[in-house]
């Protein structure tokens, strides 16, 4: 360390799947000076919020002859014929991604998920089990075979702790609670970050040879999410601010089951053991949307389907915004092995006892399917022809791959974050191991980064951040929502654009350095306002509706002019400049079709 500057050979800016993937492999593989900073203490990060499980072709499991989309399933003895393939794994996301998604890097991630899945168990992760000792799998939406590998309904709590043990094990210097405020970009190499200690309030500059971000997603944009209240895009925010493109990010998925008002998410797997979904008549409606799948119908779908039975005065709840996910039929020794938590936060934070009453839930912000766009090594691309921007990387859901495409399917971001930050921290080794220098830096970048915050401690600005960051929310999800139109957007896009200017006035009250929480509060919010902007400009260009891209004014998809992946640069105005890029297609495997469930 040399005054405030701090140097090593690579950051990785968030401590969840992706980034301790990343740096726990670049270390594996002979990188000796491997930091990663995150906003929080590491075993917080938002990956071990994730409940139902992780997607891989495992063929442990198979369902009942005879049985429907709800039947019970039944271990696949030795020598038996499989039920489940990669292929099949590919081409339901594929469907799932509505035809967005990158082919070639589908196909990458949905085989290297059977050996990714070994690696967990080989490191001790403690999964479910099947009675012969096999991980143990359930349904999933979207899925055509029972695929997603589970512990309970705690899966990415039990795969964030194996792998952090492991980047422990292997040398991984962490840096809980230090925030990043800048990324330095010159002549298109990566120089480093510019950090805020958060317990000192000291900020500092960090210079790398590689840089990674692993952020997470922007869930907190909107005023009904199930992200954590960490999750506001900075990640996104920072990088578009220091000239990375952003892409697709007018693709945000609502999770169908999120606690009525809270947002706390009811995991997909409720449904993918047998949970229902009903109206205030009692009907089980899902017949009426997808009457193969049911339930287990995508995500976009099945939040779709919901807001629908809302909007025409079926919905639940004194304001009739809400739904009931009914699991009473299970009996109470199913869901006490199966889904234990799901109960305790229905009982604590709802006060309903799901083994004897329906729990009320509404669709609920959860997953960004857009950010910085990369190769499947999570090299960082900065324009459609490809051309990296050297240095630096990107994983899991602040990164778009893109395997998603339009719409996610569950299971599959766990997958992702874990084999993208492992082939990330690979290439990251190469890069290192490669002969990578530590490049020079012009001037003192931290400089400009401690006169924002004395202008928010110190100015003579008006403005209440907390106030604006709840007018975004609001704008967002009545405007920018699961449904959307025109005249919606293009209110979203001037009540955005109000809110960034009244930002320019903003202040906050705490004059303090230790541990200042309300400067971190308005950092969150300027970055909130930066990426929102981006996904209204995206979403009101294009003139379709496309997996989680909900348009009633133009309710069909068209491929002919829509086929394609929005980029969005930071124009010299700070406005969003588009542009598109191809989606890469295997026409003889996999052309487009209609999605039917």
């Amino acid at each position: 360390m040399t005054n405030d500057v701090i140097i090593h050979d690579v950051v990785i800016v968030g401590a969840g799947l992706a980034g301790t993937w990343a740096a726990m492999t670049a270390a594996q593989q002979g990188v000796k000076d491997v930091a990663v900073l995150s906003k929080l203490h590491p075993l917080r990060s938002h990956s071990g919020a994730a409940q139902g499980g992780i997607a891989a072709a495992l063929n442990n499991v198979r369902p009942v002859a005879g049985t429907g989309p709800r039947g019970p399933l039944e271990q696949i003895p030795e020598g038996d014929e499989l039920v489940d393939s990669w292929e099949l794994h590919m081409f339901d996301t594929i469907k799932g991604s509505d035809w967005l998604g990158d082919q070639d890097k589908i196909e990458v991630m949905v085989k290297d998920a059977i050996d990714i899945l070994y690696q967990y168990e080989h490191m001790g992760c403690v999964f479910s089990r099947t009675p012969d000792g096999r991980i143990a799998q359930r349904r999933f939406g979207g899925h055509s075979a029972p695929r997603a590998n589970y512990s309970a309904d705690r899966t990415g709590h039990v795969l964030l702790h194996t792998i952090h043990e492991q980047a422990l094990k292997h040398g991984v210097k962490f840096y809980p609670e230090w925030y990043v405020m800048d990324l330095i970009i010159e002549d298109n190499s990566v120089r480093g970050v510019v950090t805020l200690e958060v317990l000192t309030g000291e900020i500092r500059t960090i210079r790398a040879k590689a840089v990674m971000f692993a952020t997470g997603g922007y869930g907190r944009a909107f005023k009904i999410t199930s992200n954590a209240f960490a999750n506001t895009g900075d990640g996104v925010a920072i990088a578009y601010d220091a000239g990375a493109p952003l892409m697709d990010m007018e693709f945000v998925q609502f999770h169908p089951t999120g606690l009525y008002r809270h947002g706390i998410l009811m995991s997909e797997a409720c449904r993918g053991e047998g949970g229902y979904l009903i109206n205030k008549d009692g009907d089980h409606f899902m017949k009426k949307y997808a009457p193969d799948k049911m339930e287990l119908a995508p995500r976009d779908l099945v939040s779709r389907s919901e807001q629908t039975e809302i909007n025409e005065g079926r919905g639940v709840m004194e304001d009739g915004q809400g739904i009931y996910l009914d699991l009473r039929h299970l009996g109470a020794e199913k869901i006490m092995k199966r889904l234990p938590q799901i109960r305790e936060l229905a009982i604590n934070f709802a006060g309903v006892d799901p083994i004897e009453e329906p729990i009320p839930i509404q669709p609920t912000a959860h997953y960004s399917m857009g950010g910085i766009p990369t190769d499947v090594d999570g090299q960082v691309i900065a324009d459609a022809e490809g051309t990296p921007i050297v240095g630096f990387f990107a994983g899991g859901e602040v990164a778009c791959v893109s395997v998603h495409g339009a719409n996610r399917l569950g299971t599959n971001s766990l997958l992702e974050a874990s084999v993208f930050g492992r082939r990330a921290g690979h290439a990251i080794a190469r890069f290192i191991k490669g002969g990578a220098e530590l490049l020079p830096l012009t001037g003192d970048p931290a400089e400009r980064n401690r006169r924002i915050v004395a202008e928010l401690m110190d100015g003579d600005g008006r403005e209440n951040v907390e106030d604006i960051a709840q007018e975004l929310k609001s704008t967002m999800t009545q405007n920018c929502g699961i449904y959307r139109n025109e005249a919606q957007l293009k209110k979203a896009l001037n009540d955005v654009k109000a809110l960034q200017e009244r930002f320019k006035s903003a202040r906050v009250m705490d004059r303090s350095k230790r541990f200042n929480t309300d400067v971190l509060a308005a950092l969150e919010t300027k970055h909130l306002l930066t990426f929102s902007e981006v996904i209204v400009a995206g979403a009101l260009n294009r003139t379709e509706s496309r997996g989680a891209h909900a348009r009633t004014d133009y309710p069909k998809r068209d491929d002919e002019a829509w086929m394609k992946h929005t980029i969005a640069h930071k124009s010299e105005d700070g406005t969003p400049r588009l542009s598109y890029k191809e989606v890469t297609v295997f026409w003889d495997r996999f052309p487009p079709q209609e999605r039917k469930y």
